[in-house]
C-alpha cells in the first residue's frame, strides 16, 4: 500500500492528441487554473517535450512554480508506440522504464514526476511477467525519487487482482477509461476503493456523449444552472473519481473548474449511477 496519500489537485489536465497545440494547450490550462497535468513518454498520441515548453513558458511568466503542480507521466511498452521510441528497443524492460523516465525528466525539465504510470499491460487478457519486470524497474524509479508515486491505466479488475498477488505494493493510482454503460468501471472502482488506490477517469465526456443527452443529466444541469458536463465532473467526484479533462476550449475549462463547486444531492448520484449508465 502506499504510506502516504498523495496532495492532490481537484481536476488532471489530459495532453493528448494536441500534437502541435500541446504547448499553447498546457501553457493555457495552467492559467485557467489547472494544477494537475498528465502526459505520457508515448509520441503516437502525446507530444511530452509540448508539455515541457508550456510548462516551460508558466514558469518564466510566473504563472506557477514546479512546487504548484502535479505532474504525471506514463511508461508505454513498444507495442503501443510509433517508432519514435523514448528508448532502445534492444534493451530490457527494465532498462527502456529508465530510459523513458529519464527522457520524461528532459521532457518535462523537472528532477521528478509526481506519479508514473504502466499506460497500459502488456496483455489484455492478464498480469504478465513483463508487466511484472516493468512495475519492479518503475518501483526502483520511485525509490530512487524519480517519482513520487506510481500508477497503473487501462487496466481490468482481473489485471488488478492479478497483480494484486503478485506484488507487495500496489499503485497509488489506477487510470481508466470511463464507460457509463458499463456502470462506471464500478468493479474496478470498487476494488480501488477498498485498497485506498485513487480513481483517475478520462474519457468521462466523449466516451459518454449519450449520458450528457441524458433527461436525468438534462434535467440536473437546468436546475443547478450548470452545463451538462459539469454535472458529469460533479458526479464522478461525488463516487471518488479524480476527473481528467482534455478540453482545447478556455471557456470549457473555466466551466470544468467550476465543477468543484457544484454538489449534487446523493439520491442524483445514485441514480446517475443506477440510470445513466
Amino acid at each position: 500500500m502506499p504510506s502516504e496519500q498523495p496532495a492532490l489537485p481537484e481536476f488532471l489536465y489530459g495532453t493528448a492528441w494536441k500534437e502541435d497545440r500541446t504547448a499553447a494547450l498546457t501553457g493555457l490550462a495552467l492559467r485557467m487554473g489547472f494544477r494537475g497535468i498528465d502526459t505520457a513518454n508515448q509520441r503516437r498520441h502525446y507530444f511530452e517535450a509540448g508539455v515541457g515548453q508550456g510548462l516551460a513558458a508558466a514558469y518564466r511568466a510566473g504563472v506557477v512554480t514546479r512546487a504548484d503542480l502535479f505532474l504525471q507521466t506514463k511508461f508505454t511498452y513498444q507495442p503501443g508506440q510509433d517508432h519514435r521510441l523514448p528508448y532502445d528497443a534492444a534493451a530490457s524492460l527494465s532498462d527502456q522504464v529508465a530510459q523513458s523516465m529519464a527522457s520524461s525528466l528532459e521532457h518535462l525539465g523537472t528532477d521528478h514526476v509526481d506519479s508514473y504510470a504502466l499506460h497500459g499491460p502488456a496483455s489484455g487478457y492478464g498480469w504478465t511477467d513483463a508487466d511484472s519486470e516493468v512495475w519492479e524497474a518503475m518501483r526502483k524509479e520511485r525509490d530512487a525519487g524519480r517519482t513520487r508515486f506510481l500508477g497503473v491505466s487501462n487496466v481490468s479488475l482481473r489485471h488488478l487482482e492479478q497483480m494484486g498477488v503478485a506484488h507487495t505494493e500496489v499503485p497509488a493510482f489506477v487510470q481508466n477509461r470511463c464507460y457509463a454503460r458499463f456502470g462506471w468501471d464500478r468493479d474496478v472502482r470498487l476494488f480501488c476503493k477498498e485498497r485506498n488506490i485513487i480513481y483517475q477517469g478520462f474519457s468521462l465526456l466523449t466516451a459518454n456523449l449519450e449520458v450528457q443527452r441524458h433527461p436525468l443529466i438534462t434535467g440536473l444541469a437546468a436546475s443547478a444552472n450548470a452545463t451538462p458536463a459539469q454535472i458529469i465532473f460533479s458526479f464522478a467526484r461525488a463516487i471518488g473519481m479524480l476527473p481528467l479533462t482534455g478540453t482545447s476550449n478556455a471557456e470549457h475549462m473555466t466551466q470544468d473548474l467550476a465543477s468543484v463547486h457544484l454538489t449534487l444531492p446523493r439520491d442524483a448520484v445514485n441514480e446517475i449511477e443506477s440510470q445513466a449508465g
